[in-house]
């Protein structure tokens, strides 16, 4: 029976439990890879998930992961589980648009570090997935291909610029995928869609040739506030995607060194005692009262199961949107992208349009970079007092798929980029973050609590992500044209 949240069916198979099957020889990687691309085929005609497969592709590297088994080869942690690479992440002779008409018909001649990594402990890219153009908005809009709708309700956005990994995990087609965020473009769509989103510390999960390649004007942008991480149906299988793709490369000089634990999930006895700060709104930004209590309601039920200390405290930091956007500005080939626009006379809109048309000036930059230290500065200080800062991770549930954003939030006007307020301080920090469901909306849309973490507190993250997860199993939960999805296919 349908409730307010969607009907209860039983959880989608996880990676985790994939590829134990699939060791175990009680699974082939060739059937699984088969039963992820019949839920493509039978729901990607409306949630537009992904805009490029790789059919045979996969089917090839499941045949050899089975036939390395029937040998009784060594098997990596991700044996034969299928998965979806968002399409700002490079993919080696596998076409990678960045949702641009400038980069229709690229195909890469490398893949990013973290694909090759994935690629090695067995996992298997079915394709990519939808972004906006070049990752600029917290939408799934681009010139190239349909916009990526919610599976909780079509007529909704997915959020961005992840938009199309997950839907595409929301939905079952696959249990994991890789997302990037420079922003929050991880976190904002898994909130949307009722997944979990995980940016880990800035240095953690290197990056190459996404952000660092100065031969590609937008792919090469963000290099100061870009992470790569997964969204994920569980933060069990989040925890084994971070530990695959991370660890130092000569690649990425921002690269810093592997640790054991950085993404163990502990029990959660182990998080009692620890003060955790809630901000419904950071102190400036407007946010929808149903949103405001789900995630408020999730803090305080999660502080009071582990016995920890919970304070409602802002941190002390201006809202960072102006810097936000001028760090952008500052890490993007502004020439470039005007010059190869110019040669194929094509014209940029929404966010990426307006970012090109600004006069920025050095000022601007110089001011950016000191707000900057400011703000990370401020926050290292409060999160000296406190373990974690818990935000809704979004001002606002999935809106309609034709906007930037509301026009109003809680009864203010308010500006497009004025639904995502809580995203961009873990960028310009480099702090941990996450998203986590918390809970549903009477009308039936997932709500997300973001976790944030001290620098480098990865592991205590996802154990209070974990923690939520148990408490609050909105896992169990699968989108009503998913349902129908798995019903025909039985």
């Amino acid at each position: 029976m349908a409730d307010a949240a969607g009907p209860r069916d039983a959880p989608f198979e996880t990676a985790t439990a994939l590829a134990a099957a699939i060791r175990s020889r009680a699974l082939t990687a060739s059937a699984a890879v088969a039963a992820a691309f019949d839920r493509i085929e039978a729901l990607d005609g409306t949630l537009m998930a992904f805009c490029t497969l790789a059919r045979d592709e996969a089917f090839a590297r499941a045949a050899a992961i089975d036939a390395g088994i029937a040998r009784g080869g060594a098997v990596g942690p991700l044996a034969g589980v299928p998965i979806a690479v968002k399409d700002l992440i490079a993919t080696r002779g596998l076409r990678t648009t960045f949702g641009s008409p400038l980069y229709a018909d690229f195909v890469p001649d490398e893949s990013d570090v973290v694909v090759d990594r994935l690629e090695a402990a067995g996992a298997i890219v079915l394709g990519k997935t939808n972004v906006s153009e070049f990752g600029y908005g917290p939408v799934g809009h681009n010139p190239l291909f349909p916009t990526t709708r919610n599976p909780w309700n079509p007529a909704l956005t997915s959020g961005g610029s992840s938009a199309g990994t997950a839907a595409a995990v929301a939905s079952g087609m696959v249990p994991f995928g890789l997302g990037s965020d420079g922003g929050g473009s991880i976190r904002i769509p898994a909130a949307l869609c009722g997944v979990v989103g995980v940016k880990a510390s800035w240095g953690r999960v290197p990056l190459y040739p996404g952000c660092r390649d100065e031969r590609y004007p937008g792919a090469s942008g963000w290099e100061s506030l870009e992470h790569i991480g997964p969204l994920s149906r569980t933060v069990a299988d989040a925890a084994l995607a971070l530990d695959v793709m991370a660890g130092p490369t000569a690649l990425d000089r921002h690269s810093i060194p592997a640790e054991s634990a950085a993404f163990r999930i502990a029990p959660p006895e182990t998080l009692r005692g620890l003060t955790i700060a809630f901000s419904g709104d950071l102190g400036f930004a407007a946010v929808d009262p149903e949103v405001r209590r789900i995630a408020t309601d999730a803090a305080l039920r999660l502080a009071a199961a582990l016995g920890c200390r919970i304070e409602a405290v802002d941190p002390p930091i201006p809202d960072p949107q102006s810097a936000f956007e001028a760090i952008v500005a500052l890490d993007t080939d502004r020439e470039g992208l005007r010059r190869m626009a110019g040669e194929r006379d094509y014209r940029f809109g929404g966010a990426l349009g307006r970012l090109l048309a600004h006069p920025w000036s050095a000022d601007d930059f110089t001011a950016a970079i000191l707000a900057r230290k400011t703000i990370a500065n401020a926050m290292s200080r409060f999160m000296a007092r406190f373990d974690l800062l818990l935000t809704p991770t979004t001002a606002v549930a999935a809106f309609a798929i034709d906007c930037e954003g509301p026009e109003r939030i809680d009864g203010r006007p308010v500006l497009p980029s004025a639904w995502t307020p809580f995203s961009s301080l873990a960028n310009l920090t480099g702090q941990p973050a996450a998203t986590v469901p918390a809970g549903f909306t009477a009308a039936g849309l997932p709500v997300g609590l973001q976790i944030m973490g001290r620098h480098l507190g990865d592991a205590t993250v996802l154990t209070a992500c974990a923690a939520v997860e148990q408490l609050l199993p909105w896992r169990d939960r699968v989108p009503p044209l998913a349902v129908c999805a798995r019903s025909a296919d039985a």
